[in-house]
């Protein structure tokens, strides 16, 4: 379409449709689509992060669905390093990429590049997941607020090892994690355009609610029981695992665990929104307009 490419992003909260409409801009405009949700990278992590069955990816390729085992580990980094060479051969071949998913930070790395981060520090990363081992995350967060009072809007607070690894980086660097990301804004090697859909919130949420729901009755605390002997796996202390885990531990009843993944679920949606908000780059379309492709085709031009 143009040179040297262009790079269509689709973003938006947790259970906004982005799946539908990635797919079926793709479709129109003859490409593929990267994923960019970290959670829906891994291979046995399927209904609890809701990854998309075969038919609702409307027959066109899917890049970074499913393909990590549990015990592997990746970064936003090395996302984008793995992504970049698949983006660059769709661009070759297509001339435009559609870019989708709900994690903020993953989409930044391939779009934006990332600032450079401090080296890891090994003797201090020891000492925080020690304390963590014997105090929890309240600790860590307590510390983690007092050095950067605005990390609630980067990171999942109730993922050990991102808590741990912003912590480490507030002490190594000695600037605050959140701060470390405001380097030069868009790649200029490409065009970036960014659509984020846009829901009313009482909407989003009863779609929230309705999708666990679905996950609930398509197996999910089956799911979960045949993680649990891999629950101390940084993959699975995420929405929709460590609440089940609970409940079989005997600390919240089934029902608890439901509604626990329904509230969690919709805390997670406002940090997205938060997330999106800060760039201002972004078009906000609602899922439902039976135009939004048109709309979105447009706003290429």
């Amino acid at each position: 379409m143009q040179t040297p490419g262009t790079l269509v992003v689709i973003g938006g909260p947790t259970a906004s449709g982005k799946t539908q409409v990635a797919a079926t801009l793709a479709r129109h405009l003859g490409t593929e689509v990267i994923s960019g949700d970290s959670r829906q990278f891994y291979k046995a992590m399927c209904i609890g992060t809701a990854r998309p069955a075969e038919a609702e990816l409307l027959g066109v390729k899917h890049h970074f669905l499913g393909h990590l085992e549990l015990s592997e580990t990746w970064s936003a980094g090395e996302f984008a390093r793995q992504a970049e060479p698949v983006l660059q051969e769709i661009l070759a071949n297509h001339g435009i990429a559609v870019l989708v998913g709900g994690s903020g930070l993953y989409l930044d790395a391939l779009c934006n590049g990332l600032d450079p981060m401090p080296m890891v520090d090994h003797a201090v990363r020891e000492k925080l997941q020690r304390r963590f081992q014997a105090g929890g995350l309240q600790d860590l967060l307590a510390e983690l607020d007092h050095l950067d009072p605005g990390i609630s809007t980067v990171i999942d607070r109730n993922n050990p090892q991102r808590v741990i690894r912003a912590l480490e980086v507030c002490k190594v660097s000695g600037k605050p994690f959140s701060a470390q990301h405001n380097g030069p804004r868009q790649r200029n090697d490409l065009r970036v355009v960014r659509i984020a859909l846009e829901v009313p919130r009482a909407e989003l949420y009863a779609n929230i609610d309705a999708r666990v729901d679905h996950m609930i009755a398509a197996g999910l605390e089956q799911e979960a029981r045949s993680l649990l002997p891999s629950r101390e796996l940084n993959a699975l202390r995420t929405v929709g695992y460590r609440e089940f885990f609970e409940h079989f531990d005997g600390k919240v009843s089934r029902a608890e665990a439901i509604d626990l993944i329904q509230q969690h679920t919709r805390n997670y949606a406002k940090r997205q929104l938060t997330w999106l908000r800060r760039e201002a780059a972004w078009n906000w379309m609602p899922p439902l307009d039976p135009d939004i492709v048109a709309r979105i085709v447009h706003a290429l031009h």
